[in-house]
């Protein structure tokens, strides 16, 4: 597996500038930072190889929040005014989701004051988190997983399942790359990636920053339900790829796609097929056996290892 490799300029550059010397201090590997967080008058944090650290001012990582740098308001303000600076999206427009969206699909998690608009979310103010999620994309990571989703006979419909952090976005978006590329003598498919929250290939203007293959098409930003028939009707895709379903207008989108013949890759989060089987939106699509894979996850030491395979009627397959 082959970690793409991560513009460590184009993250520090939209801090404060006191927080970009902290970070610069810290000599970090950014293949092995996952998130950094800010909150106003909090220890700087970060979880690196999975774990959570401190940073303090000379850029020392510590267990302990003792001494680590607190961060100002003063800071997540300049640090908001870079942000809005280089993110590549209508700032309002994302804010108001509660992340803004960074070249190559790192996120970043906003809290603050919501301001509402006849009960509908305006805006957000007075921000005093933030979250920054950096995108990993590791090549190959679906390798081990390839042989039970694809192979000669086609896709398989496949539900990953996932606790937050375990890497699912990253098994998603290397299983949309294989599949469109081809795999030996086994065909590339075209697929229809639906990247309501940029993270799937990290569009820069329209354009995917990620490796998602050659035969992949990008409804970025737009919400699942939305862009899958607008998919559907527009691309004619094979394979229809989107990340963490859970609305009641997913699953009709999903049903749709399937009366037209489209091959589903979808991520949910959980820990274990009886979490999802729970939640009622599911369980008519578990019931008709609708997925055939079942890919469950959890919080090794690295992205993307698989618990269990099951089949479409939950027997263990790996």
């Amino acid at each position: 597996m082959k970690d793409k490799e991560i513009d460590e300029n184009e993250i520090i550059r939209i801090f404060s500038l006191h927080i970009r010397e902290i970070l610069n201090r810290a000599d970090l590997d950014f293949a092995r930072l996952q998130e950094i967080r800010l909150r106003a008058l909090a220890p700087l944090m970060i979880r690196y190889d999975g774990e959570e650290f401190f940073l303090n001012e000379s850029g020392e990582r510590q267990k302990s929040p003792r001494g680590a740098w607190q961060v100002t308001e003063k800071e997540i303000r300049e640090t908001m005014e870079f942000v809005g600076k280089y993110s590549l999206y209508a700032y309002e427009d994302e804010l108001k989701q509660g992340y803004l969206t960074l070249r190559g699909g790192h996120r970043i998690g906003i809290a603050g004051k919501v301001v509402l608009n006849q009960d509908k979310v305006r805006s957000i103010r007075y921000i005093s988190c933030l979250n920054i999620r950096l995108s990993h994309q590791v090549l190959g990571c679906a390798d081990s997983v390839l042989p039970w989703v694809y192979d000669e006979t086609g896709v398989r419909h496949t539900l990953i399942i996932s606790p937050p952090r375990c890497g699912k976005t990253t098994l998603l978006r290397d299983l949309v790359r294989q599949i469109s590329n081809g795999k030996g003598k086994l065909p590339g498919y075209t697929v229809g990636v639906v990247d309501e929250r940029s993270e799937i290939c990290g569009c820069y203007l329209g354009v995917p920053s990620n490796d998602v293959g050659i035969r992949t098409d990008v409804m970025d930003g737009c919400p699942k339900a939305e862009g899958m028939m607008m998919m559907v009707r527009s691309m004619a895709p094979e394979v229809i790829a989107v990340d963490e379903i859970g609305k009641y207008e997913d699953i009709h989108a999903i049903e749709t796609a399937l009366f037209c013949g489209c091959r589903l890759i979808a991520t949910v989060h959980g820990s274990s097929l009886e979490d999802i089987h729970s939640k009622p939106l599911f369980q008519r699509l578990m019931e008709e056996q609708v997925f055939e894979r079942y890919l469950i996850l959890y919080n090794g030491e690295r992205t993307g290892m698989i618990r269990k395979i099951l089949d479409g009627k939950g027997r263990e397959l790996c």
